[in-house]
């Protein structure tokens, strides 16, 4: 057996904590052999091998009805063989061998019956503890608006994606006015999908600064801080984010209906310096956490992000020293410049591997930088965005074979003792993200024995 082997089995006995998910309360596990085979990781292999379809089923808080996951199941087989061959197909087909105990290849006779399979775990939810239980997590991170009736509030936390004031829509340019205008008065919700298409109307328009500070009065008061432990957002490198003052802001309002980039930039400056200004002041426990690096694309989004981005996000960071900032990075070049700001900036760090950058070879150059350039508790080695536990289970799985290869090389360079690496791991799996997220361990998934 291989040293990275030796590891990876230790590794399997390390706890760990997922920060971050999209799990639904009471309903951890996939409902049908739909939410495997299309995740939308999977959606995008697919449709990059030629299926006619690029978007994602219906979301949250609705369901994909029988007929549509069939009609998109049907529509995919085709193209299954061409995708054999992506990191994300190797955790698909983990999670079936692994959890439905099915090694066959998806086939047009044999999905129906796999199908049938999942759907007869979906409402098993000792079942879905139990693969908690086995990949040793301790405790799960999700959405406050996918908490339902809180049947599962002993395994899961949560963070606020309700408003996104600094990411960009396809074809928008008053998207941080819309978002704050749609949450203005209301109680906190599920937050405006990407490339969300036509925009529900909203009952009250921002028309003036005042108006802004108001929206965002109320947005602060609104956070249900005794359930959440952190607040989520995306920061698009396509906005110039800077210090806006009233007048700039409202001349760009009056502008609103011929808004274009220089607007958009307005809005999204000074909104969010407002909010991060009202959070620091009445919530600054609450962990602002950001994704960086996918912007949108008529379907998905593609990965990209600029060096001025990255300075701008450093000087905002600055700018609001009483609050802990986190991100979420899709950019695998972009975590160098990272590591130097969580270097020189307390307040910062990062976690995990986010969308573009959850492919082996990424996993392992942000493990082995941020090993190299951060402290222990500045860095969290594992997130799932899983939507359901069965791919939560197949990405940690990925994680572990990523990081035993990383901690095997150091070892042999010398850097690390066997004990030092395995003790390394415990620390950015489970250690940091109590004491930098505020995770507590949950007892009913085993901690005692963590």
């Amino acid at each position: 057996m291989s040293l990275a082997d030796e590891l990876h089995e230790a590794l399997c006995e390390i706890p760990v904590i997922d920060v971050h998910t999209h799990l639904v309360g009471g309903k951890l596990g996939a409902r049908g052999l739909h939410d495997l085979l299309l995740y939308h990781m999977s959606i995008s292999d697919l449709y990059a091998a030629g299926c006619p379809s690029g978007t994602r089923l219906t979301e949250y808080p609705g369901w994909p009805d029988r007929g549509e996951a069939a009609r998109r199941i049907e529509e995919a087989l085709p193209f299954l063989a061409y995708t054999r061959n992506t990191s994300t197909a190797w955790g698909l087909r983990t999670l079936l061998a692994h959890l439905y105990q099915w090694t066959e290849p998806i086939s047009a006779e044999n999905w129906r019956r796999l199908d049938d399979q999942v759907r007869e775990r979906a409402e098993d939810r000792a079942w879905h503890r139990d693969i908690l239980g086995s990949m040793r997590v301790q405790r799960v991170g999700t959405e406050i608006a996918r908490r339902e009736d809180g049947v599962d509030d002993d395994i899961l936390q949560y963070a606020l994606e309700w408003a996104f004031f600094t990411r960009c829509q396809w074809g928008e340019y008053d998207t941080a006015l819309y978002e704050l205008e749609r949450c203005w008065g209301k109680a906190p919700g599920t937050a405006t999908p990407i490339g969300a298409g036509k925009r529900p109307a909203v009952e009250r328009l921002i028309l003036s600064v005042e108006d802004v500070h108001e929206a965002v009065d109320h947005y602060v008061k609104a956070l249900p801080t005794r359930w959440i432990l952190s607040t989520a957002t995306h920061i698009s490198t396509d906005l110039d984010l800077r210090v806006v003052d009233e007048v700039e802001m409202s001349q760009a309002l009056a502008r609103r209906p011929q808004a274009g980039p220089e607007e958009r930039n307005v809005y999204a400056s000074y909104v969010n310096e407002v909010f991060l200004a009202a959070l620091e002041r009445h919530a600054p426990q609450v962990l602002f956490q950001f994704s960086l690096g996918a912007e949108p694309l008529p379907h998905e989004t593609a990965c990209r992000v600029s060096q001025h981005t990255i300075a701008q996000v450093a000087e905002m960071i600055s700018r609001h020293a009483g609050l802990k900032f986190q991100c979420f990075l899709a950019s695998r070049h972009a975590n160098q410049s990272l590591c130097t700001l969580c270097r020189e900036l307390p307040n910062f760090s990062l976690s995990g591997y986010w969308w573009h950058s959850f492919f082996p070879g990424s996993i392992q150059q942000i493990i082995e930088e941020r090993l190299d350039m951060l402290p222990l508790n500045r860095q969290i080695g594992f997130f799932s965005d899983a939507y359901c536990v069965e791919w939560a289970y197949a990405k940690l799985h990925v994680v572990r074979r990523c990081l035993a290869r990383v901690l095997a090389q150091k070892i042999e360079l010398g850097q690390y003792s066997r004990e030092e690496a395995l003790a390394i791991a415990r620390s950015i799996l489970y250690e940091t993200p109590q004491s930098l997220n505020g995770f507590q361990p949950s007892p009913a998934l085993n901690a005692s024995s963590a």
